[in-house]
């Protein structure tokens, strides 16, 4: 596996940057929950929402590469897109406060990448019972 890798080090380190920007909040006294805090919640949500998508899409992205049926160009088009999906959720939700073409683009684009690899990792899961 060579593909698969690449976007999930440089989500990683988005990973990294979207914990830190929730620890830099916290350090304003509250360390647990959100304390009511705004600003503290949107970074919590951006953290989490891309804990919540994220690891999923790339274990499918994995799963599709490592069966070799899948077109390198277009497993790089996948991970790119997630990665430009989670850059513009990341920066809306924790960055900004009304982003909306980052949150609204992050969000559609994340689901469409669900849908498609999903898509696909279950049509390589029939082709291979019927073959």
């Amino acid at each position: 596996m060579t593909i698969t890798p690449l976007y999930a080090g440089a989500l990683a380190i988005l990973f990294l940057a979207l914990s830190y920007r929730v620890v830099q909040q916290r350090g304003h006294g509250v360390s647990l929950g959100d304390g009511g805090d705004q600003e503290l919640l949107r970074r919590i949500r951006g953290h989490g929402n891309f804990a919540e998508y994220v690891p999923l899409i790339l274990l499918l992205l994995a799963m599709l590469e490592t069966g070799g049926a899948t077109p390198p160009w277009l497993l790089h088009l996948l991970g790119a897109t997630l990665l430009l999906a989670r850059l513009l959720h990341g920066i809306a939700l924790s960055y900004t406060q009304k982003w909306k073409f980052g949150r609204f683009w992050g969000t559609a684009l994340t689901f469409l990448l669900l849908l498609v690899t999903g898509l696909l990792c279950l049509w390589r899961g029939i082709a291979a019972l019927l073959v």
